[in-house]
This record gives C-alpha cells, structure tokens and sequence, in this order.
C-alpha cells in the first residue's frame, strides 16, 4: 500500500466535493483524509493499493455534481507512520 497527496484545482470548495470524496472513499474502504486548503484547491490524502490508484483519480475528476477539476497534483508521501481510521473530512 502506497500513500498519495493529491491537490485537486478547480470549482472544487463550497460545492460538496469533501463530502463526494469521503462518501465515495467510504465505500471503498480507503484511507485517509480530504481538506480544502486556503487557496481554493483542496488537499486529498489517501493509503492505496496500486490497484486502485486509476480509479481514485477518476472519482477525484469527477468530484461532485456541481464540481469542476481543472487539475490534479500527485505525489507519493513517504508510507512512515500514516495510520488513517477511515476517510475523513478536515478542517
């Protein structure tokens, strides 16, 4: 398993893009955590098999229905210590 920040851009704060991703991380039993960040792009932290890793970054394209992503970031974070109890929503 591999931990990815991703930084999504876009119309992506104050059209329920965190509560998108949580619900549809949720469900996929991924870990980690989503959080809008102050210059409007929203930060997405999340623990993946390398399987998954297409799929993730399709849900995150897809966002909300009212969301718009222009652009998506991606790093690998060092795996170290990032214990994540579900996915949630920070603030």
């Amino acid at each position: 398993m591999k931990v990815y920040r991703f930084i999504v851009k876009g119309k992506v704060q104050g059209v329920f893009y965190r509560k998108s991703i949580q619900q549809m991380a949720s469900l996929g039993h991924i870990q980690g955590y989503v959080k809008n960040l102050p210059d409007g792009s929203v930060e997405v932290v999340a623990a993946l098999h390398e399987d998954q890793l297409e799929d993730f970054l399709q849900m995150l394209k897809n966002g909300s229905p009212a969301s718009r992503v222009d652009e998506i970031e991606m790093e690998e974070l060092e795996e170290d210590d990032l214990l994540y109890d579900g996915f949630e929503i920070r603030y």
